[in-house]
């Protein structure tokens, strides 16, 4: 994945289109905004992008792991980190140093649990597994809750919603990854890939929305 400078600072998580009403559940907040074009393109296409390569990078750490390749597994893990960043810093440009810091930290704690995930699938420790999905799904709820806490247009229970979904797709994949099951993973795979341009579309009508000075 080539290095991603994001255009506009990306990451103030609203969920309603501008002109519509607060979104309330992760349905509606997954639902595309309407057919016109983006009100802000250059920001949707950095989004996409962005989301696009935390996708992409966890999914080739999961093939090095797979694969027994040490070398690979770090080139991943560091790319997951360095896509990370970005998202923190988009934060930042936003709401500050203190919570671009803040998201860094719950950035790396989603890491955290898919490294665990992507581990124990490889070992086929069932325990572990069970021990990543919990500790994905508290992340995901610290995330939600941050994010609303930075912006009151944001539904935490719907981008909570969003982010178990994206746990899910984690979850599937490298498990399909291990067992070797490639027409499985190769679906799994599109699934994970339309989710991410649902949840950037999504974040990114919400900034054009909160910062229409800024989106463009």
């Amino acid at each position: 994945m080539k290095p991603m400078r994001i255009i506009v600072g990306a990451i103030a998580l609203t969920l309603a289109a501008a002109a519509a009403p607060m979104l309330t559940s992760t349905q509606a907040l997954a639902a595309p905004a309407a057919a016109d074009a983006p009100a802000a393109p250059k920001l949707h296409a950095a989004m996409r992008a962005l989301w696009q390569g935390h996708a992409e990078t966890t999914r080739e750490y999961a093939l090095a792991v797979k694969a027994g390749d040490a070398a690979a597994e770090k080139k991943a893990a560091d790319a997951v980190v360095a896509n990370a960043k970005q998202i923190a810093d988009a934060v930042a440009s936003f709401y500050g140093e203190p919570a671009g810091k803040k998201m860094l930290e719950l950035l790396a704690g989603h890491w955290a649990g898919v490294k665990a995930l992507t581990d124990a699938a490889k070992s086929g420790d069932s325990a572990a597994t069970s021990k990543a999905m919990q500790d994905l799904g508290a992340n995901a709820d610290e995330i939600a809750k941050f994010l609303s806490g930075a912006n009151p247009n944001l539904p935490a229970d719907a981008v909570k919603g969003l982010l178990v979904t994206h746990a899910g797709h984690h979850a599937a994949l490298v498990g399909e990854i291990m067992k070797g099951d490639n027409a499985a993973a190769a679906k799994t795979w599109s699934a994970m890939q339309a989710h991410m341009n649902t949840l950037a579309d999504a974040l990114s009508d919400a900034i054009a929305k909160q910062f229409p000075a800024k989106a463009t």
